[in-house]
C-alpha cells in the first residue's frame, strides 16, 4: 500500500491507523446521533467504529484499490493528531468517483469541509485521473450542498426513495464535478 497523505492549509487528510485515539475520533463522528442524522447509517457505537477502521485498512491493502476512506486531521495539531473527521473517495468504472466527508460536531462552520472537498478533489482528478466525482447528499443538509456548489459541483437533480433507514425512504440530491470543470476553475 503507498498511503495517502493529503495537505491543505489547514488540514491533513491519511490513512488511519487502528489505535485507540483514531477508534475514538471516528466514534466521535459516527457515533454521534446530530451527525449521522446525514449519513447512511444508524449511530455506530465504538465496537463497530473500531471494525470500521479495520475494514479502512484493508481495503486500502487492495489492488488496484477503489476505496479511499481516510482520517481528517488539523494540520496545526502536528503529525500524530487525534482525526476531527473522515473523508472518502470511492473508485468506479468509467473514470467515475464519488466523494464524502462527515465531521465532529464541534467543528462544522469551519470551512473544513470545503477544503476536504478540495483535497479529495485533487486526489481524484490529478493522482487518480478520474474524469468525473459525484457526491450524494441529503436534501436537508443544506450546509453541504453549499460546500459543493462552492466548489464547483452542479446539481444533476434529486434521487427519489434512494436510501431506506430508520423505516422511512430517503431522496437524495446528486450533484457532480467533471476533471474539466475542475481544471477551468484552476483546480481549487
Amino acid at each position: 500500500m503507498v498511503p495517502v497523505l493529503l495537505t491543505g492549509p489547514r488540514l491533513v487528510i491519511r490513512e488511519f491507523h487502528h489505535t485507540p485515539g483514531d477508534i475514538d475520533a471516528l466514534h466521535a463522528v459516527f457515533g454521534d446521533p446530530e451527525t449521522a442524522r446525514y449519513l447512511p447509517f444508524e449511530p455506530r457505537d465504538r465496537e463497530t467504529c473500531a471494525d470500521q477502521i479495520e475494514l479502512y485498512l484493508e481495503e486500502a491493502e487492495k489492488d488496484p484499490r477503489s476505496t479511499y476512506r481516510l482520517a481528517v486531521t488539523r494540520l496545526e495539531d502536528g503529525e500524530d493528531a487525534v482525526p476531527i473527521g473522515n473523508a472518502v473517495l470511492g473508485v468506479e468504472p468509467q473514470r467515475a468517483g464519488f466523494v464524502g466527508y462527515a465531521l465532529r460536531r464541534d467543528t462544522w462552520g469551519l470551512g473544513y469541509a470545503s477544503e476536504i472537498t478540495r483535497l479529495l478533489c485533487g486526489l481524484g482528478f490529478g493522482t487518480l485521473g478520474l474524469h468525473r466525482l459525484y457526491a450524494r447528499v441529503d436534501p436537508a443538509n443544506t450546509a453541504s450542498s453549499r460546500v459543493l456548489t462552492k466548489a464547483g459541483f452542479q446539481l444533476e437533480g434529486r434521487i427519489r426513495h434512494d436510501l431506506y433507514l430508520r423505516g422511512t425512504w430517503h431522496d437524495a440530491l446528486q450533484y457532480s464535478l467533471l476533471e474539466d470543470e475542475w481544471a477551468d476553475r484552476g483546480g481549487v
